[in-house]
């Protein structure tokens, strides 16, 4: 039996590791992150907006203490879905990426949005975790099944179509001792 993957979060510094995420963001099988075509300075300035936003925070997923993966947070009622959904409080808006890889290792996406699940309901205020994935972005749309989400229904933002889904804690325990 292989040994269950385990992670760490620290904040993301938009300027250290600029260049670790825009070779993440830019790649080809990272599209729906929609920063295909961003350059280094770009990656720079729109973490550094995260980092300055009372409502946003970014986060590495650490795998062995190496960066493994991105994670954001936000509040839903302020930023991305502010004025299409009503919000309620204990909500918290997430998006996460893992880089494309030449050696993928089977299960490894699945562990990483367990663990983003896991760590925003480690904070007592979250009742539910919102996400918005493009309707196209049908392999999210299954690990977001498969950690307890449940879809409500498209709503258009400015930038693309997406799929509102929800997932409350009782939802994610279920899924993930199931």
């Amino acid at each position: 039996m292989s040994t269950p993957m385990t992670f760490t979060f620290r904040p993301l510094d938009p300027l250290k590791d600029a260049e670790l995420l825009h070779s993440w963001v830019t790649h080809p099988k990272a599209a729906f992150w929609m920063m295909q075509d961003a350059r280094l300075e770009d990656v720079e300035r729109a973490y550094m907006e995260i980092a300055a936003d009372p409502h946003h925070d970014a986060l590495l997923g650490l795998r062995d203490g190496e960066p493994a993966f991105l994670m954001e947070k936000y509040d839903p009622a302020h930023r991305e879905l502010a004025g299409l959904y009503e919000a309620r409080p204990g909500d918290i808006g997430m998006h996460f990426l893992t880089p494309a890889t030449d050696t993928p290792v089977h299960g490894f996406t699945r562990a990483v949005i367990t663990a983003v699940m896991a760590h925003l309901f480690e904070d007592p205020a979250v009742e539910r975790v919102v996400v918005e994935p493009d309707v196209r972005n049908t392999a999210v749309h299954a690990l977001n099944a498969a950690v307890g989400f449940v879809p409500e229904r498209e709503i258009q933002k400015p930038e693309k179509r997406a799929l509102l889904s929800f997932c409350t804690r009782e939802q994610f325990e279920k899924a993930v001792t199931a």
